[in-house]
């Protein structure tokens, strides 16, 4: 009898063990309101929306297949604790999908490359440069401008951004700079992974900024400071601080963090500004052989134009919030010709996309597959998907 006592108290106590660590699943709620599938966004999960102190080792499960997402923790003020859980849903149109969050250890995480990269290279002067499984760009630091203004060959003295023509899946960044450092090429060149042949100088390139004034636009100068928040396979994102600079007599307070996701080919400028009320960012016209498009409903514009042996459309786009309209500047000062779109800057801050489609890269054909895409992504950023607990 005694013996039996013992273990069905034995039986007892596992099972009350067993109930009582049960492992603990918070439920999200991913609600799609357009009427089409939805996948290639990413959503942003925070230890203060899941109420907890840790994400660790939190992962990301389909509630209704039972398979583990990608997912990347961010650190966003490099404090060594994670602030951020990213995961990217497919979520059928007009439909609302669940999704668990729970412990999951290494071994049971998804296999992931880390498709979206970013890194400071001094071996190239000073560049910052990034990119995902589609597009690259680069900026350029405070080495390069100082050459330019010592009269020293091979700086550059801009606040543009500069497009990469990648038309490969894989990271090229490494391997193009290294090219050049061990001279056994140059990124310049297409071997059939793309090349660099889309001139900055001083145009705003890709999404630079300007401050429209009483003798034509004013702009500031390479970046001075930057900061590496995060890389990996759904985002990489960075920090860049710039000198103060003047427009028309109003000096212009700039500091931005640019990030860029998986599957995007527009990067995310979160741009904090003092100084101005608005702000106009930019796409360069090059030789004018090109044409300016835009749509102000849908807050976007766009230059589609000839280069090399292909094709290139570049654009800015940014919510109601933000988006003003959109002007062409043409001047004949060399890369001072620009297509803008004018901002709103609100409570010191504002908000745009820009990126690029190369027709040789495969997925943008033509400049109508282009506005389609744009109009596409406008519409995502304007109705963005609705997350939400389970109660």
């Amino acid at each position: 009898m005694k013996v039996y006592k013992i273990i069905c108290s034995a039986v007892t106590a596992c099972l009350l063990f067993s109930f009582g660590s049960k492992e603990k699943v918070t439920t999200v709620k991913v609600k799609n309101v357009l009427n089409k599938e939805r996948s290639l966004e990413t959503v942003t999960l925070t230890k203060i929306f899941l109420n907890t102190n840790d994400l660790k080792n939190l992962g990301v499960r389909d509630k209704k297949t039972g398979k583990l997402l990608v997912t990347q923790l961010v650190d966003n003020d490099g404090d060594g604790t994670m602030d951020e859980l990213l995961f990217q849903p497919v979520v059928a149109a007009k439909s609302t999908q669940e999704f668990e969050v729970l412990t999951v250890s290494d071994q049971e995480k998804p296999k992931s490359i880390d498709y979206c990269y970013s890194r400071f290279v001094p071996e190239r002067t000073d560049d910052y440069t990034w990119e995902n499984n589609k597009v690259a760009f680069r900026v350029y630091g405070p080495v390069a401008q100082k050459m330019i203004e010592d009269k020293v060959k091979g700086g550059t003295l801009s606040s543009g951004v500069d497009a990469w023509l990648k038309r490969v899946d894989y990271s090229i960044i490494n391997k193009w700079y290294k090219k050049v450092v061990d001279k056994t090429g140059s990124y310049h060149e297409d071997t059939g992974e793309g090349l660099d042949n889309f001139h900055v100088g001083s145009s705003r390139g890709v999404g630079g900024i300007a401050v429209k004034g009483k003798e034509g636009y004013y702009f500031g100068k390479n970046y001075t400071e930057y900061k590496t928040i995060t890389t990996g396979p759904i985002r990489t994102s960075f920090y860049l601080n710039y000198a103060d600079w003047d427009a028309d007599g109003n000096e212009i307070v700039e500091s931005k963090i640019i990030s860029l996701d998986y599957g995007s080919r527009m990067s995310k400028f979160e741009t904090s500004l003092k100084g101005t009320k608005t702000i106009a960012a930019g796409l360069t016209l090059h030789e004018k052989k090109g044409k300016v498009t835009g749509n102000k409903k849908n807050g976007w514009v766009s230059y589609f134009e000839p280069i090399g042996d292909s094709e290139i459309g570049t654009a800015i786009v940014a919510t109601k919030e933000y988006f003003c309209d959109f002007e062409t500047y043409d001047t004949p000062k060399a890369d001072l010709s620009n297509a803008f779109a004018n901002l709103k800057v609100k409570n010191n801050k504002v908000v745009y996309y820009a990126g690029h489609g190369w027709k040789k890269q495969g997925d943008i054909k033509n400049v109508t597959e282009w506005e389609n895409y744009l109009n596409q992504f406008s519409e995502n950023i304007n109705h963005p998907l609705v997350v939400s607990l389970t109660k």
